[in-house]
């Protein structure tokens, strides 16, 4: 009865020996997500780090309409020979996308290409590489707003190692950078977003691959 007894002890402190190592590891895990989640958002662009160098290409992720006008007017001052839209609905044209810009439809036209086969940042940059090899492009500046800045780059980095990518921030009105946990619409932005970059820093990891559909959006 006692050795029985001594049993029931040692596998009842195993199991208690198991359950803190969990919760020690839960706890360094939580700790070590929050902490990046602070860099993350302290890190978020907010000015402009480059104007003065011109690229090949201007590209636009959609997603808002202040990236559209944006990159027309770099590719209005010469920043670019050609603006590259990417992710646009497959029933938009160049003359329905201006006049969305509240541009006059034959000021720019010439020189703007829409991309309509990415539906998330990963297709975005697959479709992109794509077009820039067809063009024989060796540089962009990649426009978005600054919270999604992080993980376009490393998208876009990953699908073109060879090219040369500026950044082009640009900065929604309502995502507040100040105090931005005291917010709660860009506290949840902030967190969606870190998230997404988690997920895609570990991809490559994964021991199956994801295609620009299969992608997080």
């Amino acid at each position: 009865m006692r050795l029985f007894s001594a049993s029931i002890g040692d596998r009842a402190a195993t199991a208690r020996r198991r359950r803190g190592l969990l919760g020690g590891l839960l706890l360094a895990m939580a700790v070590a997500w929050c902490g990046g989640l602070v860099w993350f958002a302290d890190t978020i662009p907010d000015a402009d780090q480059d104007q003065a160098d011109a690229t090949d290409a201007i590209v636009v992720l959609t997603g808002g309409s202040q990236r559209l006008k944006s990159g027309l007017q770099l590719l209005a001052e010469g920043k670019g020979k050609k603006l590259f839209v990417s992710g646009v609905y497959r029933s938009t044209d160049v003359a329905a996308l201006l006049r969305t810009a509240q541009q006059r439809p034959d000021a720019l036209q010439c020189c703007i290409v829409l991309g309509h086969e990415a539906d998330n940042t990963l297709g975005n940059a697959v479709e992109t590489a794509f077009w820039m090899s067809h063009e024989d492009y060796r540089s962009l500046r990649l426009v978005t707003a600054n919270y999604h800045m992080r993980r376009a780059l490393l998208e876009f980095s990953r699908a073109m190692p060879e090219i040369r990518i500026v950044p082009h921030p640009v900065f929604p009105e309502g995502v507040k950078r100040e105090h931005w946990w005291a917010w709660r619409g860009t506290l949840g932005l902030i967190v969606g977003e870190y998230d997404k970059y988690l997920a895609a820093l570990v991809r490559p990891l994964l021991p199956f691959e994801l295609s620009g559909e299969e992608a997080l959006p």
